[in-house]
């Protein structure tokens, strides 16, 4: 990493950068659970401390101190007592009751929820400058080497391909399965050459460096799990359980813990259990639970569509309830993996059985096929995607999935919802899009029986006059009546639906959650710890800039918002998956690669038409539905929905490098844009109240913003212009 060599250095240091922040995202969001669906705030500070590492690059650079602050979050989550204190963040956090997650618990005062807040806060506070001070260095050495490098946009190329690197390198380290001690391995060996180049032995850096893996797997090794597996989603912990008998409800032989909290048992469901043929008679199982309610409403159907099916409960019951066929759906490998080893009753190993590791949504959308019963498992989901409010299930719950379901089902066919709802309004939202979409109230039943805990309501839609009637008849369904005399359902109908423009199915209403105002307002904080411990330079301060920097940064939040329309919209179209937003990403920096091909074969393209074309194309876009694409095959599109929501990045990118190229100080315009890019992941969660195609009108007015401060780049001098050519 010196100076010989600058376009390896940059590269280098891109690649570190983005390899880090993915690290920290995936791996807070993990340990700390509710950071698994406010992963945007760790990406805002990721971007405020390469902010402030551009604005300071003429500062030194301390990998000391960066260091050592990775070296004390290993430490906290490797040590119980404050690996326990972390995890109580999440419950201190949840209080307000606007991110429902699980095992939470509750607070019965305002004293005891305002108390709770503000410890929950203080936590966070103290993990937000931990996760700062790593990325100042990588910012001041990528601001100098920028600045010094003698063809601009050649290296802000170079930068954007070594960014691309650390998202591969991440993403394949995530779909191997590999733990965090593989991550900070690789982490090591990334920052191993910059200590070696510095030309100094510095012991207290590489002691520090050293320890840090030694200390992630020490809080690995505290688990009591048969199995962990880190898949390209969740943490998945496999825990035996206690043996014991019940002649009421299947025996679970294991529990799946998701992300540090129970999630799945993997029951035993007896000695019938085992791909049964025939339908058996009337009172023949033993046990009953809440898997066997959809099979039974709908008796030996020919074909079973089971959305979420996990380790192969869902799946085993339609087995043993006669059905002919079944297509196990399920985002996550590795769970499906567990099913595949560790269920006693072994129904992945059915020839009745085709497991399918996909995205429901992403299933619904190219199959061919006709079901007798679609069944929706236990499917809500632990985490969101980094760039991204929307949690990985969002839009399998929305309006426009629902209606593609109701498509997919034969003649008298049936569709079930199992699901827990932590708040009222979410299973008031489902029946009513259940209403809505089937023209019919659904049937619902709360099936709270059973002795570990697996509870919930199997909604009910389809051919409910087949189903009533089926329930009033049958000796089968004796316990289903049973349930509905004694635990009945009512719904409002009153809850607003969720839509694929607004998929929070965890949110009551259109607003901006409390609890994303209170993390904004730390930021705020932030920023004034850094002033005063860092001695922050006037030029960073907003009220000081001049035309050029604000042109970077509102050049930076239009771009980041814009990168969240691409992923979700693509969610809905391509799926939800780790690959898809990979690839997503990957094609917006590649259209910046383009654009600065572009701009260096023709340095002199006027710059004002291109904005026109910017946010001509951005807002043209607002009224262009790429749900009507989802039938398509899958490579045609990809490449159409791909193109669509790529294309204003060539333009962008233009933009961006015909002012980068004239730039005086290239580390103090790459963190314009950074902290433009900071306040875009902020507004993002405007989308909670506007929905989300509305955040191209906000991308729209921020390259108006762009267009009214941009710096004269038409004016090229001809140095700049030979800069730009070589």
């Amino acid at each position: 990493m010196n100076r010989r060599s600058p376009n390896l250095a940059i590269f280098w240091i891109s690649l570190l950068g983005l390899y880090l922040e993915l690290l920290l995202i995936r791996w807070i969001g993990t340990e700390i659970r509710i950071f698994a669906y406010l992963q945007n705030t760790v990406l805002v500070v990721c971007f405020l401390g390469l902010g402030i590492g551009l604005f300071t690059s003429r500062r030194t650079i301390s990998a000391q101190r960066g260091l050592f602050a990775l070296v004390v979050l290993a430490a906290l989550l490797a040590f119980p007592p404050s690996r326990d204190l972390l995890g109580m963040t999440s419950g201190y956090l949840a209080v307000l009751g606007e991110m429902n997650i699980w095992d939470t618990g509750s607070v019965d005062s305002g004293f005891a929820t305002a108390s709770s807040l503000i410890v929950g806060l203080c936590v966070t506070f103290g993990l937000m400058i931990l996760v700062l001070e790593p990325f100042i260095p990588v910012g001041r050495l990528l601001g100098r080497l920028l600045d010094e490098h003698p063809r601009p946009i050649s290296a802000y190329s170079i930068n954007v391909a070594g960014s691309l690197a650390g998202i591969w390198l991440f993403a394949g380290l995530s779909r191997l399965s590999q733990p965090p001690v593989t991550w900070f391995v690789v982490l090591v060996l990334l920052v191993l050459p910059y200590l070696i180049a510095r030309n100094r032995r510095d012991w207290l850096a590489l002691l520090l460096l050293g320890s840090i893996t030694p200390l992630v797997f020490l809080s690995e090794m505290s688990s009591s799990a048969i199995e962990t597996v880190w898949s390209p989603y969740q943490k998945l912990e496999l825990l035996a359980m206690k043996e014991t008998e019940s002649a009421d409800f299947p025996v679970p032989r294991y529990m799946v813990r998701v992300n540090n909290v129970g999630y799945q048992g993997v029951l035993d469901f007896g000695p019938e259990a085992p791909a049964a043929v025939k339908q058996p008679e009337s009172g023949s199982f033993a046990s009953f639970s809440i898997y066997d309610v959809p099979p039974l409403l709908q008796p030996q159907p020919n074909q079973v569509l089971v959305v979420g099916a996990g380790t192969g409960d869902d799946v085993t019951a339609m087995l043993r309830h006669g059905a002919g066929h079944v297509t196990a759906v399920d985002i996550d490998p590795e769970i499906l993996s567990m099913g595949r080893e560790y269920h006693p009753n072994r129904p992945y190993d059915s020839d009745r059985v085709d497991a399918v590791n996909t995205d429901a949504r992403s299933f619904f959308a190219r199959t061919q096929e006709k079901y007798d019963l679609i069944s929706f498992g236990y499917l809500d989901s632990h985490t969101t995607t980094s760039l991204t409010n929307a949690r990985l299930d969002s839009y399998v719950y929305t309006e426009e999935s629902f209606n593609r379901v109701k498509g997919l089902l034969k003649d008298g066919g049936v569709l079930t919802v199992t699901f827990v709802p932590i708040r009222p309004f979410i299973s008031d939202r489902i029946a009513v899009q259940l209403r809505d979409v089937f023209g019919e109230e659904p049937l619902a039943f709360n099936v709270v029986q059973h002795a570990e805990g697996v509870y919930g309501i199997v909604f009910v839609a389809g051919d409910l006059a087949t189903v009533r009637t089926r329930l009033a008849t049958s000796p089968e369904l004796a316990r289903l009546r049973g349930l509905q005399k004694d635990f009945p359902t009512e719904f409002t109908y009153t809850t607003p639906p969720a839509t694929d423009d607004w998929p929070y199915l965890y949110l009551d209403h259109p607003r901006i959650p409390l609890l994303f105002v209170l993390l904004a307002g730390l930021l705020g904080l932030l920023v004034f710890y850094a002033e005063r411990t860092l001695d922050l330079p006037p030029t960073m301060n907003p009220v000081r800039w001049d035309r050029n920097a604000w042109h970077f940064f509102f050049l930076g939040a239009a771009f980041l918002l814009l990168e969240v329309q691409n992923i979700s919209k693509a969610s809905v179209v391509l799926g939800n998956t780790w690959f898809v937003n990979a690839v997503i990403i990957t094609g917006v920096l590649a259209m910046v690669l383009i654009a600065n091909a572009i701009v260096i074969r023709w340095p002199r393209i006027p710059v004002a038409p291109v904005f026109g074309v910017l946010i001509a194309t951005v807002l043209g876009l607002y009224f262009v539905d790429l749900a009507r694409f989802a039938f398509m095959d899958p490579v045609p599109k990809a490449v159409l929905v791909g193109g669509l929501t790529t294309l204003p990045m060539v333009f962008s990118g233009i933009v961006f490098a015909r002012a980068f190229a004239v730039a005086t100080h290239k580390d103090h315009a790459l963190g314009a844009n950074l902290l433009g890019a900071l306040l875009g992941a902020i507004l993002q969660s405007l989308s909670f109240l506007i929905g989300i195609k509305a955040l191209l009108l906000v991308v729209a007015a921020f390259y108006v913003a762009a267009m009214l401060t941009r710096p004269g780049a038409d004016r090229l001098g001809a140095t700049d212009i030979e800069a730009a050519r070589t």
